[in-house]
């Protein structure tokens, strides 16, 4: 038995698969859901995806935050403020808007608590982005091993 993941956000279904297992950020920390798993609700937080696939190999995806339930059908629905396949991610734009987001921070830090809040929590965002496409990066240019 395997499972039906599906990832949605607000503008569109990002990935809908079978896979035989999903690691996902959540607010208690990484979980890994595999088939015969409890039914779960959780809240998200920023950070990255890890798809198990039946072939062996692994998809990733970088998540804003949002939350994830797990039903006893073996089906596990992911709703995500934003979300992006690690093959979306340019690179050299996520750590622009990271820094971006670095330096947002340090303006607002001492300035507004609520502004703070913000910029933290984009910062985060950023940082999940950018932690995405390194890896998907580095598994797309590593050797393959005979």
């Amino acid at each position: 038995m395997n499972l039906i993941f599906e990832l949605t956000t607000p503008e569109r279904v990002v990935a809908k698969k079978e896979v035989v297992g999903i690691t996902v950020p959540t607010q208690a920390g990484e979980i890994t859901v595999l088939p015969g798993h409890i039914p779960l609700v959780s809240s998200l937080k920023p950070g990255m995806i890890t798809l198990h696939l039946l072939e062996g190999q692994e998809e990733y995806l970088a998540v804003s935050g949002g939350f994830l339930e797990v039903q006893p059908t073996g089906r596990v629905i992911l709703l995500a403020d934003s979300a992006e396949r690690a093959e979306e991610l340019d690179l050299q734009k996520v750590e622009e808007a990271r820094e971006r987001a670095r330096r947002a921070l340090e303006e607002k830090r001492d300035i507004d608590e609520v502004a703070a809040t913000a910029a933290i929590s984009a910062l985060e965002r950023e940082l999940a982005r950018e932690r995405t496409a390194r890896k998907y990066r580095d598994l797309k240019h590593r050797p393959i091993s005979n």
